[in-house]
């Protein structure tokens, strides 16, 4: 039986408590993971200052060849899991086996983790605005227009309360040990394996172990994890950003409400893009708060809905390891079911319709012993100011809105990728200046497409290091 251990700053820790990681279907157990308590998080944290010293001795620009060393361990090695090891074809089966992920979601999230850890140098480069790294390292230095600058790590380490839906979310911190911040990372129940293998080709790299912390456990560890860490991340829903809003500290990722904006000029040939729409909604099974969950335009609605429901609505369950399978599986009981149920209360009122019934053949929710599935779910919805104008679920659903082009920011209310299809000028520039709006597309571009040489949700650079003023006059000479 493979077991895994609790990991204090590179050191295994083996406890008393351990939790079975079960495959999602069978509920065979495929692992036992060492549980760690807020106690032990507590009592290491003291060491914290010491993960930076560690990466400290390397350069920045020798960090950025281990992670890209580490780029190719992690897609293509045979790497220690645990009391065992795993090759990259049996990471992503029991990657899939344990939460519900289609197999090709999982190698296609393992590429996207890869890519990001090849291309790590020009990344840094594109969020650091061409700053020289020496300059983080030390702390203040000379930028390019020969003025002096000074920047300060907001924290040693870098906490993470990880979760088990989407491997993706990864990549958001990778960039953490080449910017020689240490690492704090409390792997998500059913989804231990990304930051385990993570840690392991970064230490087959050279990367030292004393950076990392690995603690599997229980919801306190966590919330210890996020105490402890001067600078953490925690993905959760719309409570948990709520929770943590105007938390400097806390970095909270939750629904994205991602739109695509059709613009009047170009909105009567919509048919043009319907592919990017699709796309937009369906890619890695729905599950990424970048996939859009809005649609909006002025006019032609209903026809919209009609297309891509046409597309959608047949797509059903399939096998994980069926090259085919486009939507994963809810592995925590009452989940999908609830989310049913609130769609179900949705619908109810005129001015929302579910399109996808006619082309489904069946319920929305499939129910199976251990598991259940949503299958893709488009609604119209004709009055702009109702709730299902604006909601979000963790698998393909759309609403697609009617509403006037000139009501559309005042109303799309947070929005993560807003996707603006238009060629208008003077619109461009109102979305532009939309602050409800953080990443922004222009033309069809599908709200899933990222641009790796920008931030996705916040500057990684902003978030761990502050900019402060310096000055620096040598003693006189004596």
């Amino acid at each position: 039986m493979l077991e895994i251990p609790v990991i204090r700053w590179g050191k295994p820790y083996e406890s008393l408590e351990k939790a079975d990681v079960v495959h999602f279907e069978t509920g065979e157990v495929m692992a036992k993971m060492h549980q760690a308590n807020a106690g032990l998080v507590q009592m290491d944290s003291r060491k914290s200052n010491k993960a930076r010293e560690i990466l400290k001795q390397f350069s920045c620009a020798d960090l950025i060849r281990k992670c890209e060393q580490a780029a190719d361990l992690y897609l293509t090695a045979n790497l220690p899991m645990g009391t065992g090891t795993q090759t990259p074809e049996e990471f992503c089966s029991i990657q899939s086996a344990t939460t519900g992920l289609p197999l090709n979601m999982c190698r296609a999230n393992m590429s996207k983790n890869a890519f990001v850890l090849k291309h790590m140098g020009d990344m840094l480069d594109a969020l650091t605005r061409g700053l020289s790294l020496d300059i983080l390292t030390r702390g203040y230095g000379m930028e390019s227009r020969n003025v002096m600058v000074s920047f300060q790590a907001n924290s040693p380490t870098l906490g993470l309360v990880l979760p088990s839906n989407s491997p993706g979310v990864h990549t958001l911190w990778l960039p953490a040990i080449p910017l020689q911040i240490g690492l704090v990372l409390k792997p998500g129940s059913s989804e231990p394996w990304t930051p385990y293998r993570m840690y392991e080709a970064f230490a087959a790299a050279g990367v030292p172990r004393e950076a990392f912390c690995l603690y599997p456990g229980p919801h306190d560890v966590g919330n210890k994890v996020l105490e402890t860490c001067n600078r953490a991340m925690i993905f959760g829903g719309q409570a948990t950003v709520d929770k943590y809003h105007g938390n400097p500290r806390v970095q909270a990722h939750g629904p994205g409400f991602s739109k695509i904006l059709i613009g009047d000029d170009c909105v009567d040939r919509w048919e043009d893009y319907l592919e990017v729409l699709v796309k937009s909604v369906l890619m890695n099974g729905g599950r990424s708060c970048i996939n859009a969950s809005g649609i909006w335009a002025s006019r032609h609605t209903e026809a919209i809905a009609e297309a891509i429901a046409r597309q959608l609505g047949p797509i059903a369950p399939l096998p994980t390891t069926d090259p085919n399978a486009a939507i994963a599986a809810f592995t925590t009981a009452g989940v999908a079911e609830a989310m049913n149920g609130q769609i179900d209360d949705g619908i109810k009122l005129p001015v929302v319709t579910e399109v996808t019934a006619k082309y489904r053949g069946g319920d929305r929710l499939v129910k199976h012993e251990r598991c259940d599935y949503l299958r893709p779910t488009v609604l119209h919805v004709s009055d702009c100011d109702n709730g299902m104008a604006n909601t979000e679920y963790m698998f393909p659903f759309v609403s697609v809105v009617e509403c006037p082009q000139d009501k559309m920011l005042s109303k799309i209310g947070s929005t993560l990728v807003c996707t603006a299809i238009t060629g208008n000028d003077k619109w461009v520039a109102e979305l532009v200046d939309a602050r409800q709006i953080d990443r922004l597309n222009v033309g069809p571009i599908p709200t899933c497409a990222l641009n790796w040489l920008q931030p996705h949700e916040g500057n990684i650079i902003d978030f761990l290091f502050r900019n402060r003023a310096f000055q620096n006059s040598p003693p006189p000479a004596h």
